[in-house]
């Protein structure tokens, strides 16, 4: 996990089965991204309390309240999500991607808290620019042209 504040631009790469978050207050340019590996905390305790932003159900919590300690106010902010995808083809035997969206829209949804827009599934693996200062995000996927989300 990473905040930035006016003037930071906080990149992830290599977004194949992991979610990004990005969230931003629009009004004090604030925001965070979270790169998380896995869906749930409960696989291993030991590295959830080492690194809770590995996981998609610490990480978000956390990177919630970290938005809300910088002065971040839920009805401002707004929220996308990149990545979850099967980079190794839609019959992976895990589908991490797809379970750690579940896990993120279960979240969300349960603190009526919506996306405002995604770039999730697939096959391909994405890098993300949030430039927090506008709130833009700028993802490149594979060999394809970036992409405003």
């Amino acid at each position: 996990m990473k905040m930035g504040r006016e003037g930071d631009v906080v990149v992830t790469h290599a977004l194949g089965s992991c979610l990004g978050l990005m969230i931003y207050d629009p009004s004090i340019k604030v925001g965070g991204m979270l790169h998380a590996m896995l869906p749930m905390a409960k696989i291993n305790p030991q590295k959830a309390e080492a690194n809770p932003y590995m996981f998609v159900d610490t990480g978000v919590v956390r990177l919630f309240k970290e938005i809300y300690r910088l002065g971040g106010k839920k009805s401002r902010l707004v929220v996308k999500a990149a990545g979850c995808a099967s980079p190794i083809g839609k019959d992976e035997m895990f589908k991490i991607g797809k379970r750690n969206y579940t896990v993120l829209k279960k979240l969300l949804w349960k603190n009526n808290v919506l996306l405002d827009a995604e770039a999730v599934g697939g096959t391909v693996s994405r890098t993300v620019h949030f430039h927090i200062s506008t709130g833009q995000i700028l993802i490149k996927s594979g060999q394809h042209q970036e992409f405003s989300l």
